[in-house]
């Protein structure tokens, strides 16, 4: 399947960013995209944009009911679906010592268990087709940074989850693939370097671990990607590089925090914490704060 003309896509997460301007890019490649996520006004914006071959869907990624009845509805609209493209993720800022407990745990909800439960509900439909499922995991997978322990281990879960499902369902005909872009500009990575706290520990990285990367690098190689089913997309490419050597990343990082100001930065947390209250000080862009309440 070199390119998508004539297929279904389901997006997760489809209001904003990435998943918004997939959903653009594979609309005017030729592909129905059927929107789903929490966002519905946005969404329903998004497929105005795109004219009749997209529809919006509202559904909570973390409902079972939510995502079954949007993908009957995809179905019963268009016939079928041919590739998932599980999008929808939030994330926190916060160290784990002292985020808000209850949303520190909702990443785990939206990002790992929502890409399990996305692939759980379209799966037959998929199947039937032989087509494709994509996760949309993260560099932080790879590379774990402070302040994003909840985000890093949901995504390093999505790259071990696709791992096996790809074999698992291969003799099928069924490609899977998982995407790690790392910092892309999109709402949740600006929201983050806004924080007051986290903002300048995030910019501070050293080099190509805290380049921001503009949205249409990350939606070219997202799309060439997905009519390709490839496996597995790295944004940009030399995020592949990085997983040749993540045995030794950890200390590497470990090493440079020391200097990068995470011991007055854990200060600053608490005290911001003290100041807007811990939910606040979590909450990092529109997706997080339409699924934290």
């Amino acid at each position: 399947m070199k390119n998508v003309r004539g297929k279904v896509v389901l997006i997760t997460g489809a209001a904003r960013g990435i998943g918004a301007g997939l959903a653009e890019r594979l609309a005017a490649d030729g592909a129905k995209v059927a929107l789903v996520g929490l966002e519905a006004d946005e969404q329903a914006k998004v497929a105005e944009r795109i004219g009749p071959n997209a529809r919006s869907w509202e559904a909570d990624v973390t409902s079972w009911d939510a995502l079954e009845k949007a993908t009957e509805g995809v179905v019963s609209h268009f016939g079928g679906i041919d590739i998932v493209i599980a999008n929808a993720g939030i994330a926190t800022t916060g160290f784990a010592r002292s985020v808000d407990r209850d949303a520190y745990e909702k990443v785990f909800e939206v990002d790992l268990l929502g890409v399990w439960r996305t692939f759980r509900v379209t799966m037959p439909h998929v199947i039937d087709r032989k087509g494709y499922l994509l996760a949309i995991s993260s560099f932080a997978a790879i590379a774990h940074a402070p302040g994003l322990s909840n985000y890093a281990a949901a995504k390093a879960g999505v790259e071990a989850f696709c791992n096996s499902l790809r074999a698992e369902l291969q003799h099928l005909g069924v490609k899977v693939g998982v995407a790690h872009p790392t910092w892309i500009k999109t709402d949740l990575v600006d929201s983050a370097d806004s924080h007051p706290v986290f903002g300048k520990l995030r910019t501070g990285m050293p080099g190509l671990m805290g380049k921001t990367y503009p949205l249409d690098l990350a939606l070219d190689q997202l799309t060439e990607g997905i009519r390709k089913r490839a496996r597995v997309i790295h944004v940009p490419k030399w995020v592949g590089v990085m997983k040749l050597i993540r045995a030794v990343l950890p200390p590497v990082i470990e090493f440079g925090s020391r200097f990068q100001g995470v011991a007055k930065a854990d200060e600053a947390a608490i005290e911001d914490i003290a100041k807007r209250g811990a939910r606040e000080s979590a909450l990092n862009g529109h997706g997080g704060r339409a699924a934290i309440k």
